[in-house]
């Protein structure tokens, strides 16, 4: 089934992600948390000029943490802090999405095969559960902001099974920045009934503790949605759907 749009003329709201334990972190995380939230589903547009004042009167936060995180986002390539001028929000161009993609290529498929030969039976059903929780939200209705949820919170257990911290960084950071895309361009063609076959298939070969047949299944759910973005790429009209603006 493909995804719907969202609502015309009406701003996303900032994405409310575990408030109680983000209320846990240091100031500075969570203006990170916050912001980064803000920028992925479009809350803070491509190209949108923002000030700190504005920023911090937002997340009703001081100076020091949103300058703290506004830095950290500027390394990631997220934003642009410009001295004495404000902040800009950088755009991914579809070459940019790309470019992750093939990133998410290289270490995902490793992240699943190691999945494979780690992961617990309990782990299993956990991946399980997310993705029978969020089927008729994500995967009936065609809401984005579940499917975003479903993907994220699959591919971070799946991440959490290889026992592979610094894969499972590398793989956070990329598929943070691939969310974005989601809203950006991917809404066009989403197809979450495919995209739930393509995860069981993952966690099928996980299951039966066969590596090499979880990073094939990893691979082909990531090539393929290359390939979408390489055509919209090639023939798609470049705009903000409307529920982001």
């Amino acid at each position: 089934m493909t995804a719907k749009k969202g609502e015309s003329g009406q701003k996303r709201r900032p994405a409310q992600r575990g408030k109680s334990k983000k209320e846990s972190l240091p100031l500075s995380e969570q203006a990170y948390i916050a912001i980064k939230d803000r920028i992925i589903t479009l809350f803070f547009a491509p190209g949108q000029y923002l000030n700190e004042a504005s920023i911090c009167e937002q997340l009703d936060m001081g100076r020091t943490p949103v300058h703290q995180a506004l830095q950290r986002l500027q390394a990631e390539g997220l934003v642009d802090v410009v001295p004495r001028k404000g902040v800009i929000i950088q755009p991914d161009s579809m070459g940019q999405v790309i470019e992750i993609l093939d990133a998410r290529l290289v270490v995902e498929p490793a992240i699943a095969a190691r999945a494979a030969e780690y992961g617990r039976p309990e782990d299993v059903e956990a991946a399980r559960a997310i993705l029978d929780h969020h089927r008729d939200d994500a995967h009936g209705g065609g809401r984005i902001d579940a499917f975003v949820e479903c993907d994220r919170a699959f591919h971070s257990k799946v991440s959490d099974m290889s026992q592979s911290r610094i894969l499972g960084d590398f793989a956070k950071a990329l598929h943070e920045r691939s969310i974005r895309a989601w809203y950006l361009h991917l809404w066009q063609t989403l197809d979450t009934d495919a995209s739930d076959r393509q995860h069981r298939a993952v966690l099928a070969a996980i299951e039966v503790r066969d590596p090499g047949a979880a990073a094939a299944a990893m691979r082909d759910h990531l090539s393929g949605l290359r390939e979408r973005v390489v055509l919209l790429q090639q023939h798609a009209p470049k705009r903000v759907p409307s529920h982001a603006r």
